[in-house]
């Protein structure tokens, strides 16, 4: 009997107490709309459910399933939110930044309490490839800079074809970030990336005037080498006909000096 009563004061005792979930992840880039869903499939005759923003009400379907929304949070929210009266999801419309955070739902017939992490991310800017002026490199090699502007949470990163050449992490905001690219000359494969994890922008390196190209690289190498060979053909053959020039010019001589010797014998006989 005694454990009997001890057994129903405990079960009284977990009445009114909720259950978190695991918390949800949910990412957008600013200025879309995002649908917090509450998990439940459909509200309960005379539910009551709570959606908070960090500490602060922000909206409720009330037990007549009629939406209310509070001007709480210092007002980020105003005209910015949509009840679901059938699952209680909530929509923010026309995200900010500033509505990142935690946000939890609640009910007055339910032991859960969903909670979900909501990050907004500003949009990103197309990232500006451009000669480093300031470089001290030679002038058989080529400086570049990739820049992005107001940028936080985002990658930077120099690609060759697919790989990653050079990259820097942007974590605080920034009014300016560049990422330096030194070569001895470029192609079309290059090409800079600014990605956060939902989205990215790509500047592609198309602009020969900044740096010259590799192809007009090889071909210097290439008529030069075969100048170089031409040249030392030619010299090698204007050194032998040389050569033969003057053997032939010495047998000549030799031979005439003998004929001479023979038609004019010695006379001390």
């Amino acid at each position: 009997m005694d454990m009997f009563i001890f057994i129903c004061l405990f079960l009284w005792s977990l009445n009114g107490v909720f259950v978190a979930d695991a918390v949800k992840s949910e990412s957008v880039t600013e200025g879309e709309s995002v649908s917090l869903n509450s998990s439940f499939t459909q509200i309960q005759t005379h539910e009551e459910m709570n959606w908070k923003f960090a500490d602060f009400l922000i909206a409720k379907v009330d037990k007549n399933k009629e939406s209310k929304f509070y001007n709480t949070a210092e007002g980020r929210f105003r005209d910015r939110l949509k009840l679901d009266h059938q699952t209680g999801s909530l929509t923010i419309i026309n995200s900010r930044t500033t509505d990142s955070g935690l946000y939890t739902v609640s009910s007055s017939e339910r032991d859960t309490i969903n909670t979900i992490n909501l990050t907004v991310y500003a949009r990103l800017p197309v990232p500006v490839i451009s000669s480093n002026s300031s470089s001290s490199s030679s002038s058989s090699s080529c400086s570049l800079v990739c820049s992005a502007v107001n940028v936080s949470h985002v990658t930077l990163s120099w690609f060759k074809g697919n790989s990653v050449f050079s990259s820097i992490r942007v974590s605080d905001l920034s009014s300016r970030s560049d990422l330096l690219l030194h070569l001895e000359c470029v192609d079309d494969s290059y090409s800079c990336v600014l990605n956060n994890p939902i989205r990215n922008q790509t500047q592609h390196l198309n602009n020969t005037q900044l740096c010259h190209t590799c192809a007009a690289e090889d071909h210097i190498h290439c008529c030069g080498f075969t100048e170089a060979v031409i040249r030392l053909a030619l010299s090698a053959l204007v050194g032998v006909a040389t050569v033969a020039v003057l053997v032939y010019d010495i047998r000549s001589r030799s031979l005439q000096q003998k004929k001479s010797v023979q038609k004019y014998p010695s006379n001390s006989d």
